[in-house]
């Protein structure tokens, strides 16, 4: 366990909290509820960011950006938006020094900014689809927060598209919930079911809401991205028509879609040990940590002499790479310190490995060493990485299914969200049920599944047959 670090076995929130802090990902903002992101917690969204944006781009979305001040009056045209919303709206009043004619809201997301220019960009068929990206901020006046996983300000993108058919606007929903899913398991290693809101758990104005939901360490489950079909809900409010091939006026179909900074608290929870981050090589800032061991002069040119041609190995690769020259801590701190952050990988050269033509390799996820020479190593290192990636992947789904539980009745439900882990079932009840198991439980229905492992079952709680298998847990 690293100095400081709570551990899990005691309290995972503040685990999780020590890590965050203590591997430099974010601290705490002046302004409650709000953090400050830190370079090295935001080189892992940037990560997140880039691929995500290459991925929107090459299904045919580009990049644009909306006012984060909206009208008031704007919430108001969509009821159940601004119903969903209220609570953690913050509002600007006063402005220039005087009071504003009509209050602007600072946005919790941008549906209404978005669709209000919508009108004046769509007239035809020839117009549709709009594909558009926004990467911002928002801000949702959380009464509870939790670094990276709820903030009173975070960073995301939102995805919000126009189509000409009902059709179209629901393949796009379900082809942007599948780019998250690739981007959370061959990017964070981190295994997603896939599957559809209930009613009750949908985005505010959607027609159906599909979802991501992982497990984290705890055995909770994390909501780690959104796609909404909003069919013409949005439209009709802002009174968005265009003409159809047929010359018939008709209001567009529509979706939105989003992911957040919360992706990278579900790394620390996913992936973290006592000794802090374990970062997949796919998101690791620093894919491989050189740490040159030397006393003196001699040994440090025997040293530098090998680190040199590694670096150049390593760069020429594309390998992300990083080589802590400090000589005011010892090697043990840089150890801990790397330990800490998570780094894939830990070369260790000392004089005695210079003399061999060698160094020291220290996996993060399994700790196990190896003694590989200079030539060795470099002919290797990305199959290496490979594989750690596979094998953290790997194990975080051996995990989860190893807490998934299927049950049969509504004491075996109890028992499962009691002692943690995802219940699985088949479900045939409605909202007014499931709010009383939620009340009883403190359990939602993650998500009604797309990927079954049986075709047809029986409800647990109604004793009717059933094709929606869904998963129960407690979640963040």
């Amino acid at each position: 366990m690293s100095k400081g670090v709570t551990p899990q076995s005691s309290d995972y929130a503040k685990w999780y909290t020590d890590v965050v802090q203590k591997a430099e990902l974010a601290d705490y903002s002046p302004v409650k509820g709000c953090m400050v992101i830190r370079p090295y917690g935001y080189a892992m969204w940037e990560g997140i960011r880039n691929i995500l944006d290459e991925k929107f781009k090459e299904t045919g979305h580009v990049n644009a950006y909306f006012p984060m001040l909206i009208p008031e009056s704007f919430l108001k045209k969509e009821a159940e938006h601004v119903e969903g919303f209220a609570p953690e709206l913050a509002v600007v009043t006063h402005g220039g020094g005087k009071e504003l004619e009509e209050p602007l809201v600072i946005r919790p997301t941008s549906e209404t900014i978005i669709w209000s220019m919508y009108k004046k960009w769509i007239n035809s068929y020839r117009d549709l689809p709009l594909l558009i990206n926004q990467w911002a901020n928002v801000v949702r006046w959380e009464m509870r927060t939790r670094l990276f996983l709820r903030t009173t300000e975070f960073l995301w993108q939102e995805g919000h598209t126009a189509h000409a058919t009902a059709n179209e606007a629901e393949e796009e929903a379900h082809r942007m919930i599948d780019i998250y899913r690739q981007l959370c398991e061959e990017t964070l290693a981190l295994p997603v079911h896939v599957g559809r809101k209930t009613e009750n758990e949908k985005f505010a104005g959607a027609v159906n809401t599909y979802t991501i939901e992982a497990m984290m360490g705890d055995k909770r489950a994390l909501q780690a991205g959104t796609s909404h079909y909003l069919g013409q809900n949005f439209a009709k409010a802002f009174d968005v028509k265009f003409q159809t091939e047929e010359n018939v006026p008709d209001y567009v179909y529509a979706s939105s879609w989003g992911v957040s900074t919360r992706l990278v608290g579900a790394v620390v929870m996913a992936h973290g040990d006592d000794k802090g981050l374990i970062l997949p090589p796919n998101i690791a800032p620093h894919q491989i940590v050189i740490v040159p061991i030397y006393k003196n002069e001699d040994d440090k040119n025997k040293v530098l002499n090998l680190v040199q041609p590694l670096e150049k190995s390593l760069k020429d690769k594309g390998i992300r790479f990083y080589t802590d020259s400090r000589e005011t801590v010892s090697p043990g701190f840089k150890f801990n310190d790397w330990e800490m952050k998570g780094v894939p990988l830990r070369i260790e050269i000392g004089p005695k490995d210079a003399e061999r033509n060698g160094l020291v390799c220290a996996r993060r996820d399994t700790g196990k060493k190896t003694f590989p020479s200079l030539a060795e190593f470099v002919d290797t290192c990305e199959e290496t990485l490979r594989t750690i990636q596979k094998d953290i992947f790997e194990s975080r789904l051996r995990f989860r299914e190893e807490n998934t539980q299927d049950i049969q009745s509504y004491d075996e439900l109890k028992e499962v969200i009691e002692q943690g882990g995802f219940a699985r079932t088949f479900w045939a009840g409605d909202s007014d049920l499931e709010n009383k198991i939620q009340e009883e439980t403190k359990a939602t229905i993650r998500c009604i599944l797309f990927k079954k492992t049986n075709n047809e079952g029986v409800c647990f709680m109604t004793g009717r047959k059933s094709t929606d298998q869904v998963i129960f847990a407690k979640s963040y």
